[in-house]
């Protein structure tokens, strides 16, 4: 399609726009020390603004840095040592014809250098609910655990500072004069975060506000500083200069928060204020860890347009909306005027030259992002920014493909992710690649995985457009790397590629027939080697696999998601022993075709590999799937139609099991590797062949050795 509306031109206030796409605000963590932004951070946002992007809206800029700043290398406008580099930022977005904005914030009560360094959190009221009070806690691993309390560790009992009316007066005061300097530093517009628990959204927020002066009460009154803050911005910048506030637009798994209605009387308010625009977002319960998927990055598809179109009905400004929207989906709203720009973040991350690639025509061209989280779970963790299928993100300068000095022919083995990717990117660079897959399609366990969680597809059908379209890629299917077949085609240097090696743990009863391991439920979704089933699956179940192989229906995941709805050759009772991340997608998959699941694990914290925001909303599925977790058991063993082991007092328990899934025993496999190195072959081992690494450990490793090679 077109995209006309997407990708037509607009205007905020005096600004004018190349197209209706907007960089999301996100913390990155990419400054410099002291909150400068530094060469780093520019890559990363120089990367969006010259793939196309209308708007960069830098996030969560501190205006009083350190104090109120609410990530570890927050970024900063709160001194004049600070302008020099934002003007080189806006020099490079400018030079790429894309505008700078600048999102301006005080975090308030997740101010978190405030509290490791003691000093007060800044707040209306004291607040009533807080992160303790919901699940979050639960869904860590011990060791992120002890890195995301370490900040409240720190600071002991809150240290709360309610603000007086001298205080408010001075936030103001720091806005503006955080706007004047982001105006002589050359940045186009003001963000102002009124969202996402930080300092003015718990003033619009009526379960922390509960002051009875102006700027508690009435909604009017809840606006009020954000309205005055403005207004104060407005006077130091200017007419000419657009400012909007960023809205939370409801709240989601808590009572008594904002509304819908509540963001359109705040939306009415700012515009009269003076607002150019509004940005619409949404927020939750504090302590819920499914608020920042459903809330924030929310997880449902164009999740808050409904709220962004109730709030473009009472204002006459433009209305910005996020949301996990797809481009079609983008074009159609704009087109129906129930928004009027997108914001697009994790889209953006994943591939910066989104835009670009729709305007040339080449929406498949566009490398999906696939909702994993591993970007904005760092800010957790207070790390650096980065994507599971870009491993450029956050790199740019470090792993930007350029042309070899010298071109040479590589071997790559293995289809998989990894292989796929270093295929790819080595053919970018200009060498001649021969790739190497032992089996007839290209995927590898991704193949699998993306039955269990669709949107994985997603990105090994983008690889492997990628590697089949490339001049610079010899594919080699159904061929088995031996030493033989390289001295024959004589290759400069190997990259082994080939995935992780699963053995089954030693757990009494692994053997019997009802048992699967994980490649054997590869095998057995995927119709390959199926005689190695032997007595685990019946005759009719085989005669259905291998009419869907030669028919080559079950080569297509969502083909197998589907009919697995209707048909899988298990019984209602499965026990899936492992609760890491293919433990717990699998666990979802079969618990939403009905069968009744339980985990068990040795380890006390379940979810290891789902990155932590991801993990939060699995979990709280598998909780409304009724899919019993037991962490921290000991002991297991498999009997007849059973599974048993020892809780934590020692007791022997037993569970009901039709069929029993091993889930865990993935290694590194280096053995081909050794072989190679061992047959005089210059090698480099990346992707699970080094260690279980999923996507994002391939990506990053096929990057890496991009680089390294040539």
């Amino acid at each position: 399609m077109s995209y006309r509306h997407l990708l037509a031109p607009g205007r905020i206030g005096a600004m004018p726009l190349r197209n209706r796409i907007f960089m999301t605000p996100m913390g990155s963590n990419l400054a410099d020390d002291d909150g400068i932004s530094g060469d780093r951070l520019r890559a990363y946002y120089e990367a969006r603004a010259k793939g196309g992007a209308a708007l960069i809206i830098m996030g969560s800029v501190s205006i009083g840095y350190p104090e109120g700043s609410g990530n570890w290398r927050n970024e900063a406008i709160s001194d004049e040592r600070h302008v020099p580099g934002v003007r080189a930022l806006a020099d490079a977005v400018h030079a790429h014809g894309a505008k700078l904005a600048m999102q301006l914030q005080h975090a308030g009560l997740v101010a978190m250098n405030d509290m490791r360094a003691g000093r007060p959190i800044w707040t209306p009221s004291i607040p009533a609910v807080g992160k303790s009070d919901g699940d979050m806690m639960d869904g860590f691993l011990e060791d992120e655990l002890a890195i995301f309390t370490a900040p409240f560790a720190a600071m002991g009992e809150p240290n709360y500072k309610v603000m007086t009316a001298q205080d408010v007066e001075h936030l103001v005061q720091m806005f503006a004069s955080a706007a004047e300097r982001a105006k002589r530093a050359g940045v186009d517009a003001v963000e102002i975060h009124a969202g996402h628990g930080y300092l003015i959204s718990s003033f619009l927020n009526p379960l922390i506000n509960q002051r009875t002066d102006e700027y508690g009460g009435s909604i009017e009154n809840r606006s009020r500083l954000l309205c005055e803050i403005i207004r104060g911005i407005r006077a130091a910048v200017g007419p000419d200069m657009p400012i909007w506030p960023r809205l939370d637009s409801q709240h989601f798994l808590i009572d008594g928060g904002i509304t819908v209605e509540d963001a359109a009387t705040t939306a009415r308010l700012a515009q009269e204020a003076g607002a150019d625009a509004i940005h619409v977002s949404a927020d939750g319960h504090p302590g819920r860890g499914l608020t920042y998927s459903t809330g924030h990055a929310t997880d449902i598809r164009n999740g808050f347009v409904e709220a962004a179109a109730r709030i473009k009905a009472r204002v006459d400004v433009p209305v910005i909306c996020p949301g996990r929207i797809e481009p079609a989906d983008a074009d159609l709203f704009i087109a129906d005027g129930k928004l009027d720009f997108v914001t697009m973040g994790r889209k953006l991350l994943a591939d910066p030259e989104l835009p670009n690639k729709l305007a040339a025509g080449k929406r498949e061209a566009v490398r999906p992002c696939v909702y994993c989280y591993t970007c904005i779970s760092q800010i957790f963790f207070s790390r650096p920014v980065k994507c599971a299928v870009n491993p450029e993100t956050g790199f740019e300068r470090e792993r930007a493909l350029h042309r070899a000095d010298r071109a040479r022919h590589i071997a790559v083995i293995g289809g998989g992710p990894a292989g796929m990717e270093a295929a790819r990117r080595l053919a970018e660079r200009g060498h001649r690649v021969t790739l190497i897959e032992a089996t007839g399609g290209l995927g590898g366990t991704a193949r699998f995985a993306s039955i269990a969680y669709a949107p994985n597809q997603g990105i090994v059908d983008w690889l492997k457009r990628e590697v089949r379209g490339h001049a610079n890629i010899s594919l080699r299917l159904n061929t088995r790397a031996t030493p033989d077949l390289l001295r024959q085609i004589a290759p400069d240097e190997v990259v082994v590629a080939t995935g992780a090696r699963r053995e089954l743990p030693p757990i009494p009863g692994a053997d019997r027939d009802n048992v699967f391991s994980g490649d054997e439920m590869r095998s057995l979704m995927l119709a390959q080697d199926l005689d190695k089933l032997d007595g685990k699956i019946d005759g009719k179940t085989r005669l259905m696999m291998r009419a869907g192989k030669v028919t080559g229906l079950t080569a297509h995941p969502g083909f197998i998601r589907t009919a697995s709805q209707y048909w899988m050759p298990f019984g209602k009772q499965v026990v899936i022993i492992g609760g890491e991340l293919v433990g717990l997608e699998l666990a979802e998959f079969l618990a939403n075709r009905g069968r009744r699941v339980v985990v068990v694990d040795e380890a006390q914290r379940m979810g290891a590999g789902l990155q932590v925001v991801r993990r939060w909303r699995v979990l709280d599925e598998l909780k409304h799937l009724d899919v019993k977790l037991l962490p921290g058991v000991a002991d297991i063993a498999i009997g007849e139609s059973t599974v048993s082991y020892l809780n934590n007092f020692g007791q022997r328990r037993t569970i009901a099991a039709d069929q029993v899934i091993i889930a865990k025993g993935a290694q590194g496999d280096h053995r081909l590797a050794d072989m190679l190195r061992d047959a005089g072959f210059p090698v480099r081992s990346i992707g699970d062949a080094n260690g279980v690494g999923y996507i994002e450990g391939a990506m990053q490793d096929a990057a890496d050795a991009a680089i390294a090679i040539g």
